[in-house]
């Protein structure tokens, strides 16, 4: 695959899955909503701060994000880690109308934060092959691109 089909990937997959670690080592995955992306290595998710998830990740942000299309057959395995954003540009940023629902207080709820996944390489397959994706790799294709909302660009 190359690196604009693997990006094309992430886009129309809509939801990713984080790996993590609990807080007494236990294994868990979670499926998110996922598409405000930065290239292939840095990735947005909006949740709630009091989530077991966001707890576990302020602790120890060692993660991977998972993105697949079952019906092509293809994945990408990224990881890396998490970061906590509370700041309100993050926040403006993956605020949607309704948001208001899950979050009375808007954009400023304190049970409304960002997570940026920070990839640090990937591995990713196809029916037609496998292979791997270096830092240095990302950081090449990432270059000079912004957070965009992949899900407007299919």
């Amino acid at each position: 695959m190359t690196k604009d089909e693997i990006m094309h990937l992430v886009n129309r997959s809509l939801f990713a899955t984080i790996g993590y670690t609990d807080e007494v080592g236990r294994q868990n995955v979670r499926r998110v909503f996922c598409v405000w992306h930065k290239g292939l290595g840095r990735h947005l998710i909006s949740t709630n701060t009091s989530s077991a998830h966001v707890q576990s990740l302020l602790k120890n942000g060692n993660a991977c994000l998972y993105f697949c299309d079952d019906s092509a057959f293809e994945g990408l395995c990224l990881f890396g880690k998490f970061v906590t954003h509370f700041e309100r540009e993050y926040r403006e940023l993956l605020w949607n109308e309704g948001d208001e629902k899950y979050y009375p207080k808007g954009v400023e709820d304190d049970d409304y934060c960002i997570l940026e996944f920070i990839a640090e390489g990937g591995r990713f397959y196809r029916y037609d092959g496998k292979g791997n994706l270096s830092a240095s790799e990302i950081e090449t294709y990432d270059k000079g691109r912004n957070f965009e909302n992949g899900y407007n660009s299919i």
